[in-house]
């Protein structure tokens, strides 16, 4: 995944949202039902797949592969919040998605990855046996 840029949709001029810093966005919380916070902070990016790179072969912007996809989810104590359906089907190369945290910290340093690429590289001589890659960010 290469790319990464700030993105930011209209539904952030709502009322509903209110920016707390450049690209954070205090939001109300989709998931309300599961986590009873009635607000979350969300952030979102675009970026391009890299379809000839470990993990993200046939990777685009309507199917987004989970190597490393969830390595960013993870890394950065992040979700999905918003998968900009519409954007997606109709775009070639960019993706769009808006993640959600509980934590601004972790909104920041997932804004961290802006310009900067972020894929699996497999380990080459067997490094580590519980893992067949390892995350790069550049």
């Amino acid at each position: 995944m290469k790319n990464f840029q700030n993105y930011t949709p209209e539904k952030y001029r709502s009322p509903a949202f209110e920016e707390v810093e450049p690209g954070i966005y205090l939001a109300p919380n989709p998931y309300r039902n599961i986590d009873n916070r009635e607000k979350i902070y969300v952030t979102s990016l675009s970026f391009e797949m890299e379809p000839d790179q470990y993990g993200e072969e046939g990777g685009c912007p309507q199917d987004i592969t989970q190597i490393p996809f969830e390595d960013i989810l993870d890394d950065f104590s992040v979700y999905v919040t918003d998968f900009y359906d519409e954007l997606n089907q109709s775009s070639e190369t960019t993706c769009y998605q808006e993640f959600g945290s509980s934590g601004i910290e972790n909104i920041r340093n997932l804004r961290s990855l802006i310009g900067k690429r972020f894929y699996a590289a497999p380990y080459e001589d067997g490094e580590d046996e519980d893992e067949e890659y390892e995350i790069v960010i550049e």
